[in-house]
């Protein structure tokens, strides 16, 4: 099964506190279940505009670099606007996803965006332009998230990553089922595997921190950290 990251994107406090973000992942998931793709990360962008440039979208950045650092080379979003309003900047995150090898999909249309760029003569040659800054572009990348967690030190005194599961009371008390459950199989009693406490977190309707289906390579992190 191939893999895939979650864009998703909304301008408005109001969208980020109602169901915009739901509506996105819900479309995403649709798709990705059809296409037999799985869907191992969401990285959502809380209250940017759509005519916002990639320096200006610290979701997007932080997308990136997972992008730059593993084997991922896929982004499904719900829809063309949820990646950018304005044509140019559309344009221009496509140019610079395509020069990444990385392929963007649209799940309302279940299009492959960055194909049809590649299939347009000129913005193939913008793309091949790109591709030779590679290096210089993940450079320049890492030097903004840097800048951007500063800056955030500087307001808050710290900088918080992405939220770890458990920092909910309703988290921790999973945390603990799963501990209680692996534990008995420590202690040389009938306890579970890994993927037998996946499956009892998925059969509960239990999610994870993305609203997604446990693995147990999440359940492993739990465990070990």
């Amino acid at each position: 099964m191939s893999q895939a990251f979650a864009y998703l994107r909304v301008s408005t406090v109001g969208q980020v506190q109602g169901h915009g973000f739901d509506r996105q992942l819900d479309t995403i998931q649709a798709y990705a279940k059809e296409a037999g793709i799985e869907v191992v990360e969401i990285f959502k962008e809380q209250g940017v505009s759509g005519t916002a440039d990639e320096t200006e979208r610290p979701a997007f950045q932080e997308m990136m670099t997972a992008v730059l650092g593993n084997g991922v080379r896929t982004i499904i979003v719900e829809s063309m606007d949820r990646l950018a309003r304005e044509l140019r900047i559309q344009e221009a995150l496509l140019v610079y996803l395509a020069s990444k090898g990385v392929s963007l999909i649209s799940a309302r249309t279940q299009e492959d965006i960055t194909a049809a760029v590649q299939a347009d003569p000129l913005k193939k040659a913008l793309v091949q332009v790109q591709g030779v800054f590679a290096e210089l572009e993940k450079n320049q990348l890492v030097r903004r998230l840097k800048k951007g967690r500063d800056k955030t030190r500087q307001l808050n005194g710290r900088c918080e990553g992405r939220r770890p599961y458990g920092d909910t009371e309703d988290e921790q008390a999973v945390i603990r089922r799963i501990r209680a459950m692996r534990r008995r199989r420590r202690n040389g009693l009938k306890g579970m595997t890994l993927q037998s406490i996946a499956d009892r977190l998925n059969s509960e309707g239990i999610p994870t921190k993305d609203g997604l289906q446990w693995r147990p390579v999440q359940i492993h992190r739990i465990l070990t950290r």
